[in-house]
């Protein structure tokens, strides 16, 4: 059964607090200047994207809808802001009765993104949709950075398996998230249990060098682990003498011994000396894994080594370089009054530096050539070229309050790999370049 992303509980009883003090306060001005019920129009985009990056990946979007159906100021919530006189009575009043009622449009998850590309786009009151901000960034910017890393790492890998293992590398709840966002990214199983039974992804493990020290001698604890797990586990082999370590393997497992895992060392040389005493051991059918710190150049540099899976923690939830998006949530529209049947008016901050954005409500197209290659994202407002209608890429998450788009986490994964199938192959190369795609603008005076 696939548990992912079908409503079970959160860690905490409310994300409410998860956001910064400041929307409270713009909420609280914003009531009083009567300017809170106003129509907005949020959205989520990056300027740019990290260094070296062709490509970006959406993910977390499941973990935002359960965010934003769990944003509830209760009594301890509520309590809190009170004692810290963060907000006054009727804000404290206003906060009691939220409820998200807005409509929240986004790319699918799993799909590929580009600078200013609108990945999410939150539509409701002002009041509403400002208090979203830091849950929604917080999540993205981790998840998506996280996938991006994953997807690199799964290029480089060609299609041997990779398990996510970097749970001690990183916050208890983060590391959650991480092996979520890495099975996004193309990533086949993790180590982290609760990972397991909070999206159902498949979990894999054996032993680590303590187990080896526990025992008086190496024998002792392979033929333990044999014992317990079979001949199909897999043994670490590089506590003491690789060589040795190898030998006693498959003497005391047989040939059919499942894998043998290489955690230090040169791992090109040690990976291709292994695979050649295996054979000669006649244990052609085990596998042999490797681990230590590794991130996607140096998971391309095995390529041509005898390694069939790759184990991967540090780099992976540090997001190999690169642990934020820089994801940014921006007014972009607006009405001119309260009245539901206002106007919405394009707003954009203007600045001398980098930090400018465009506004107005936008659509989001990928423009393919002949063959189906994607060659541009085309970004607009108004109404969309007939040639780009079944070109789309926003779909309904949220409406009226309403979650609307949840779905398995395998769907995601699925989709991941087809966005991926539609890129020009330079996107999977590893060299510094710029986005794959440029980003086109299409701005019309109509919202």
């Amino acid at each position: 059964m696939n548990t992912a992303d079908l409503g079970l509980p959160v860690d905490v009883p409310s994300t409410a607090l998860f956001t910064d003090h400041y929307e409270l306060t713009m909420l609280q001005a914003a009531l009083k200047a009567g300017t809170a019920d106003r129509r907005s129009v949020f959205e989520v985009f990056t300027r740019r994207l990290p260094e070296g990056r062709r490509y970006g990946v959406v993910t977390g979007t499941g973990r935002v809808l359960d965010a934003v159906e769990n944003f509830r100021f209760d009594a301890r919530e509520l309590s809190f802001l009170r004692e810290r006189g963060i907000v006054d009575e009727r804000t404290l009043e206003w906060l009691a009765a939220y409820r998200f009622s807005g409509d929240i449009w986004g790319y699918p998850e799993g799909e590929v993104y580009f600078p200013g590309s609108p990945v999410l786009r939150v539509e409701g009151s002002f009041a509403e949709c400002v208090l979203l901000e830091t849950v929604i960034l917080s999540i993205l910017n981790h998840d998506s950075a996280i996938a991006a890393a994953a997807s690199r790492m799964a290029s480089a890998a060609g299609g041997r398996p990779l398990i996510e293992m970097g749970a001690r590398r990183t916050h208890e709840l983060a590391a959650v998230a991480a092996s979520r966002a890495a099975y996004v990214g193309g990533f086949a199983t993790t180590s982290d249990l609760a990972a397991g039974f909070r999206y159902g992804i498949p979990t894999v493990g054996t032993s680590a060098h303590a187990f080896t020290l526990l025992h008086d001698a190496e024998r002792d604890a392979f033929r333990a682990q044999v014992d317990s797990l079979g001949e199909g586990t897999t043994l670490l082999v590089d506590t003491y003498d690789v060589t040795e370590a190898v030998r006693l393997a498959v003497e005391i497992a047989g040939p059919g011994l499942g894998a043998v895992r290489i955690d230090s060392g040169d791992l090109l040389l040690v990976a291709h000396r292994v695979r050649g005493q295996l054979d000669e051991l006649g244990a052609t059918e085990t596998k042999i894994v490797v681990t230590s710190d590794l991130d996607e150049y140096a998971i391309a540099s095995l390529a041509a080594a005898p390694v069939d899976a790759y184990g991967v923690g540090t780099q992976l939830v540090t997001g190999s370089g690169h642990p934020t998006c820089s994801m940014v949530y921006k007014l972009v529209a607006r009405a001119e009054s309260t009245d539901p049947k206002a106007p919405l008016l394009p707003v954009a901050k203007k600045s001398m530096g980098a930090k400018t954005s465009v506004g107005g409500r936008k659509w989001a197209a990928r423009r393919r050539d002949e063959q189906g290659v994607a060659e541009a994202e085309v970004l607009g407002t108004g109404p969309v070229p007939a040639h780009l209608v079944d070109r789309q890429l926003l779909v309904e998450l949220v409406k009226g309050g309403t979650v609307v788009a949840r779905e398995p986490l395998d769907a995601v994964r699925e989709r991941h790999i087809e966005a991926l199938d539609g890129l020009p192959l330079s996107a999977k190369q590893l060299s510094r370049g710029e986005a794959v795609i440029p980003t086109e603008y299409l701005m019309s005076t109509t919202i």
